[in-house]
Formats: C-alpha cells, sequence, structure tokens
C-alpha cells in the first residue's frame, strides 16, 4: 500500500514522541511491503515561533491532502497567557472541525506489568479494557463565548443530529466488543445532556436493539471508574465529560504517556495522538513516554489505512517491549533505571 500521512509534531515533547511513532512506522512498511510517505508540517506554538498563525493555511491543506495524520502534542509556556485571542490550541480544535472529525476513541486497557505505576488497588484491574467515545466538534468547547468586566459565558448547545452520529459510532463499536454501552450524561440539570439522553435512548432502541444501553450520571461515572474499571466497555459522552474522563481513565493504566487515541469523522481519514499535553517541564530532555504516541500509530493503521495485521503487529511490539521491561521515568518501579524515549521506541522497533 501506499499512503501518505501527514506528521504534525507540535510543541513541547510532541517532536520527541512523534519521532518514535514515525519510526515505527517507517519499520512497518518495512516488514510488510508498504510506501508511507511522512511529509511534516509546523503547528500550534512551533507555528506560533515562526511567525504564522497556530493553523497554517499550509499545514491544514497538508491534512487535508493526507490519508491521515499523526499528531504530537500542543501547548507551549511562551504562548500560555489565558487572555490571548491567538492560542496554540486552536490548533487542534480547528484540524477537528475543519476536517469534521467528531469522534474521538480512547482507549485504556492496563497492562500486567505496569500495575505498580496505577495508583489504583491491583485487583481493581483485573479485566479492565475500555474505550471512551468522545463527541469533538460540539459542546462548550465550540459554543459561543462572551465576557465583560464583570461575568463570563460559554455556551454549550448540541444538536439531534451531533447527538446521534456519535451515538452511532459508539453502538457499532461496542457490537464488534461485548455489546455494552454506558452513556454519560448530567441530564438531572443540564438541558443538553436531557437531550443527549433522550437521543442516545431512541437510537439504541430503533437502530441497535443488540446492544445493552445504560446511563450514568457524569459524578457517578467519575466514581466507578476508580472504583468498579472493569464494569465499563464502551463508554460514550460529550466533549467535556469526554475529555476529563478519559484523563482519569489514564489513571487505570498508570500514564497519561501510555494512552492512544484516535480522531475520525465520517470517511476514512483521521487524526491520531496520544493524550498526553506536550509536558514542557521535560522536553528536550529525552525521558518522555513515546509509547501513546506509538500506540496511536497502530490506531492509525488500523482505521485509516485499514491493516489490521500490521496494527496489530504493532501493538503487539509495544506490548512487548514493556513486558520486558522498557520503562520510561513516568513508569519505571522505583529504584529502577529508567529507559530514555530514544530506547523506548527502539525496543518496539526491534519487536516489529
Amino acid at each position: 500500500m501506499k499512503a501518505r500521512i501527514a506528521v504534525l509534531p507540535g510543541d513541547g515533547v510532541g517532536p520527541e514522541v512523534t519521532g518514535e511513532a514515525v519510526r515505527a512506522l517507517r519499520a512497518v512498511a518495512a516488514r510488510f511491503g508498504h510506501d508511507f510517505e511522512l511529509p511534516e508540517a509546523a503547528v500550534g506554538g512551533a507555528a506560533m515561533d515562526a511567525g504564522q498563525e497556530p493553523l497554517p493555511a499550509s499545514t491544514l491543506a497538508l491534512a487535508r491532502e493526507s490519508d491521515a495524520i499523526l499528531f504530537g502534542a500542543i501547548g507551549s509556556p511562551r504562548h500560555s497567557d489565558p487572555s490571548s485571542k491567538v492560542r496554540p490550541e486552536q490548533a487542534i480544535l480547528g484540524l477537528r472541525q475543519s476536517l469534521g472529525l467528531f469522534a474521538n476513541l480512547r482507549p485504556v486497557a492496563p497492562h500486567p506489568s505496569l500495575r505498580h505505576a496505577s495508583p489504583v488497588r491491583h485487583d481493581l484491574l483485573d479485566g479492565v479494557n475500555l474505550l471512551i467515545v468522545r463527541e469533538l466538534t460540539g459542546g462548550i468547547y465550540f459554543g459561543r463565548r462572551t465576557r465583560d468586566a464583570g461575568a463570563a459565558t460559554d455556551e454549550c448547545r448540541y444538536t439531534v443530529a451531533e447527538v446521534e452520529r456519535i451515538a452511532r459510532v459508539a453502538f457499532r463499536l461496542a457490537a464488534t466488543r461485548s455489546s455494552r454501552v454506558v452513556s454519560v450524561d448530567k441530564a438531572n440539570v443540564l438541558e443538553t445532556s436531557r437531550l443527549w439522553r433522550e437521543t442516545v435512548t431512541r437510537v439504541a432502541r430503533d437502530e441497535f436493539p443488540a446492544v445493552a444501553l445504560e446511563h450514568q450520571l457524569v459524578d457517578s461515572a467519575a466514581m466507578l471508574l476508580l472504583t468498579r474499571p472493569a464494569s465499563f466497555d464502551v463508554i460514550v459522552t460529550e466533549n467535556l465529560f469526554g475529555d476529563i474522563l478519559s484523563d482519569e481513565a489514564a489513571a487505570l493504566a498508570g500514564s497519561l504517556g501510555l494512552v492512544p487515541s484516535a480522531s475520525l469523522g465520517d470517511g476514512c481519514r483521521g487524526l491520531y495522538e496520544p493524550i498526553h499535553g506536550s509536558a514542557p517541564d521535560i522536553a528536550g530532555k529525552g525521558i518522555a513516554n513515546p509509547y501513546g504516541a506509538i500506540a496511536s500509530a497502530a490506531l492509525l493503521l488500523r482505521h485509516s489505512l485499514a491493516l489490521e495485521r500490521e496494527a496489530a503487529a504493532l501493538e503487539s511490539a509495544v506490548a512487548n517491549a514493556i513486558a520486558s521491561g522498557v520503562f520510561t521515568p513516568d513508569i519505571a518501579p522505583r529504584g529502577s533505571v529508567p529507559a530514555t524515549t530514544r530506547a523506548a521506541g527502539a525496543a518496539v522497533v526491534e519487536r516489529i
């Protein structure tokens, strides 16, 4: 297969972890006989440092012309003023909206060798293998904003169509797993959540009768994620709740650096990134965890390029590297000598 994958490293540790994911993709291409073109472009704070917008027109054009996008991280201390009208984070929001990437998939399955890294009691991690499906282009992040001297507002708005399409994604994925979906909302307080619950219920009843649906309020779901995580399979929720819950669920895995994500739309093109931020405090030190970025590359192979065998091989290589004890500082046991970013990436490449 010949494919074009846009590489947008971004800020902080983004270039370091994305570099290892690119190395892994090149190794997959060499082993399985593919031709991956991997052009790179600036985005976020890196683009702003070059005198451009957070999402330059040329970068967006490259993303649109590519089969998939491999993304690093966004955020820079040089551009961190919350009152600024131009911020690095506008790049990722702009990519999601411009490319119609409305569904964010975040799988969490704790590795047996990393139970020491999770703050959650070890016996609670047995059987945990969940998938959070987060609506990505609606809700409070894209609503109307106002600000005056004494008050500010952020509008949270959802349409029936937006809820229907993300619900269908969750139910289709659940049908390939254990056919169980938990829909998370705040329907006891918020009108948007009442619309969400009514719509998800109707879609389940009319289109996916074989999938079991349960509703949870977001505060209850947040508690159960840490006290009964194995009870979840597929979780579907709105933008803000999904952002928060998926970071909480990363504690089950042991580190934000381990968790991949895929942002998908109606077609095959998707954007793939680890869920961690730019981590400017450790940028350039060679100690960032690349496993989440490499696992995101595996999701890219699966969802955008339909290369299931290759995706499974890359995921197996990551799992084997971890099982062999190649731990970066965020997941290394106390007293051990941690691996560098480069060494962890090399361990994966060796096992492909």
